[in-house]
């Protein structure tokens, strides 16, 4: 009921968009560029309509079985429409954005009111002073690289192994953002943000206490272009060499999730999600340090994260022990690709997950992936297929096949 609801609402305000284009200075602009730009006849605003899906098809096998009776799908990875632009003033943007496809929706719950977290981004952007802009709102935190760059803009078909066990992902808060020069070329930039603590669209409140997070990044050969230190692959081929190199930490206090503000709730006593629930709450810290490196079409990520515990094993009021662990451990993450013309580009990936064994009694896992790349136009119209082979504290190994085409508006 509450999606149908949703969906028309989306409905309605595109139709109000296109009936109200009388008011406004309406353009549509080259492909990948928005569905159509509207500025205000007062020039008081500006709106960018976007969307964007992927469809990805993929199979799995497990080579212990000699990789007979594959596991294999297809679905709509993500499906987005993207609003952005400026109100009142070019140094307040605003950025929209709000997930259609059943992976973008998924993990309704008590905590989201029961409702699908539709919204993905929902931020206001203040460049109020010079080089200073404050954030206001729903969206990534400044955390690990490869899940601050646009799951449109990968090399790969998707993100690493390591970003799924140890991002910090979206939040709701402020984010302070500068960056300065200390010589001719040499940039810095830093960011800092203070947010809830609870992951995206939770709307019971704030448990525990807040989240807090500093990120500096260094560019000894000045910026990217086309902002690529946030893009996968070299598609503006850097005619000379660019590097950044970043270092994070992030803070959550008296976390109640087992991965910071992801992962599963820590309930104690028994109980379960609802208004009489209790968590067992723990300080969670995550270190990041990370460097993308271009050049001439050639590319280098690379990410490490480790995360610990002021008290990793989840613990009743009366001292028992629920089963519940914090996942504590740390991540590897490396990943190149080279450009073989403008339109194709080979890349390779090695990723390790070593959590702590005796707490959460899991194996290393370590996975192996080539992709192919075929750049249509760019990243907005793009098809990649990839080849991963992973073992799991070398008593499991998996193989996997994904191909995924990607189109913008």
């Amino acid at each position: 009921m509450y999606t149908k609801k949703l969906q028309h609402v989306v409905k309605l305000a595109l139709l109000c968009l296109f009936l109200t284009t009388n008011a406004q200075e309406f353009n549509s602009k080259k492909f990948g560029k928005g569905l159509f730009n509207l500025v205000g006849k007062d020039s008081t605003w500006t709106m960018k309509v976007g969307m964007r899906f992927q469809t990805l098809a993929l199979s799995s096998w497990d080579v212990q079985n000699g990789l007979k009776n594959p596991e294999s799908s297809m679905l709509i990875r993500r499906s987005r429409l993207k609003f952005d632009g400026w109100a009142f003033s070019p140094k307040l943007e605003y950025k929209l954005e709000l997930g259609l496809s059943n992976r973008d929706k998924s993990g309704a719950s008590y905590f989201t009111h029961d409702a699908p977290r539709q919204i993905l981004d929902a931020v206001l952007k203040w460049n109020f002073s010079g080089d200073w802009v404050l954030w206001m709102g729903q969206t990534k935190l400044p955390g690990n690289r490869e899940r601050v760059i646009s799951s449109g803009d990968l090399q790969m078909v998707d993100r690493s192994l390591l970003n799924s066990r140890f991002t910090i992902d979206r939040d709701i808060g402020f984010q302070l953002r500068h960056k300065f020069k200390l010589s001719d070329n040499f940039l810095v930039k830093h960011i800092y943000a203070i947010s809830q603590g609870e992951g995206r669209n939770i709307t019971r409140g704030n448990l525990g206490g807040h989240q807090y997070t500093a990120r500096v990044e260094l560019f000894p050969f000045g910026d990217f272009s086309g902002k690529g230190d946030y893009k996968g692959s070299d598609l503006k081929f850097e005619p000379t060499p660019k590097l950044s190199v970043a270092f994070n930490y992030d803070l959550n206090n008296n976390a109640s999730k087992n991965r910071s503000n992801q992962g599963s709730y820590m309930f104690i006593d028994g109980t379960t999600a609802g208004a009489n629930a209790a968590f067992f709450q723990t300080d969670i810290s995550t270190l990041y340090i990370d460097a993308m490196y271009k050049h001439k079409g050639f590319s280098f990520m690379a990410e490490y994260a480790d995360r610990n515990a002021a008290d990793a094993i989840a613990k009743n009021t009366d001292g028992s022990l629920t089963g519940d662990v914090v996942q504590v451990g740390n991540g590897l993450n490396l990943q190149t690709g080279y450009l073989l013309s403008e339109k194709l580009e080979v890349s390779a990936r090695y990723t390790n997950i070593s959590l702590d064994k005796n707490l959460t009694g899991k194996g290393a896992e370590n996975q192996y992936t080539l992709g192919l790349s075929k750049y249509i136009v760019g990243h907005k119209l793009k098809v990649q297929t990839d080849i991963s082979y992973t073992d799991i504290g070398f008593s499991q190994n998996q193989l996997l096949y994904r191909l995924q085409v990607d189109i913008h508006f």
